[in-house]
């Protein structure tokens, strides 16, 4: 029996040591505050954004929402706590070095005026030396997957655009250096209902497609529970509830009945 024993325990060994740990989170907040003056913007936050997640933080207009892009990206740093990407404070992190590695999407897409889309989209791989045929290739690319025409569109300038069109600009800029996330700070709420659907329907497929990491900001239920795998709703600096979009309609309290009341009767996107 003792010969039996020992294999056993030897496979049970080789179990053990074969299981992969868990991959840290790509973005973690550990008991963040931000603080401007006296007062609070954000208060006690405490959650972490997985590896290949869409987080939507969704809330009313002077929630806190856009901090907490911010905080992550080191334009802002926080009063207490910590936030870390890819493991490391952002504090600890070379602010250039950081904002690199971000993909940041903005209402009105924010693209240099004097500077042709072509040049806005290759921008970040120009400033990290890439060659100008990986350049020239990437730009090419983008423009094509977000349906922009290259022949077409890459000589135009921002002027030449529509809002839907420079928004489209806008994501493939955020994707050009290949950055592991993506932070979008509202950025369909300008646009017409029709674009800003094919847009959202635009990031379904990026996300299936490329598999990037995002934290998505937006005042809107309905784009919530549409693009998130899990929904945060963000109120008076606090975060009330993190959960899936299906639970997120069972979820209870004040705020969360508030914001559900924006759909109709039986709950519909």
């Amino acid at each position: 029996m003792a010969l039996c024993r020992e294999p056993v325990a030897r496979q049970a060994k080789l179990n053990l040591d074969s299981v992969t740990p868990p991959a840290n989170p790509l973005v973690s907040f550990r008991n963040v505050f931000y603080r401007l003056g006296r007062q609070d913007i954000l208060r006690n936050l405490s959650f972490d954004v997985e590896a290949g997640e869409t987080l939507v933080l969704l809330g009313r207009s002077g929630s806190g929402k856009t901090t907490v892009l911010k905080l992550v990206n080191g334009l802002l740093l926080p009063s207490e706590g910590e936030v870390l990407v890819e493991g490391r404070p952002t504090t600890a992190w070379n602010s250039i070095r950081l904002k690199r590695r971000i993909g940041y999407v903005i209402q009105e897409a924010g693209l240099f005026p004097h500077l042709t889309v072509a040049a806005n989209v290759g921008l970040v791989p120009r400033l990290e030396s890439w060659p100008q045929q990986d350049i020239d290739r990437r730009v090419v690319g983008l423009l094509t997957q977000v349906e922009l025409p290259p022949a077409e569109f890459a000589h135009r300038y921002p002027r030449e655009l529509s809002g839907g069109q420079r928004q489209r600009v806008g994501v493939a800029r955020a994707l050009a250096a290949d950055p592991p996330l993506l932070l979008f700070d509202e950025p369909f709420g300008a646009l017409d209902p029709m674009t800003r659907m094919e847009l959202q329907r635009q990031f379904l497929a990026m996300r299936q497609n490329l598999g990037k990491t995002a934290i998505f900001v937006t005042h809107d239920v309905r784009e919530a529970l549409l693009l998130a795998t899990r929904v945060g709703l963000v109120h008076q600096g606090r975060l009330e509830v993190l959960t899936t979009p299906s639970e997120f309609l069972l979820a209870q309290g004040d705020e969360v009945r508030a914001v559900l009341s924006c759909l109709d009767t039986k709950g519909n996107v």
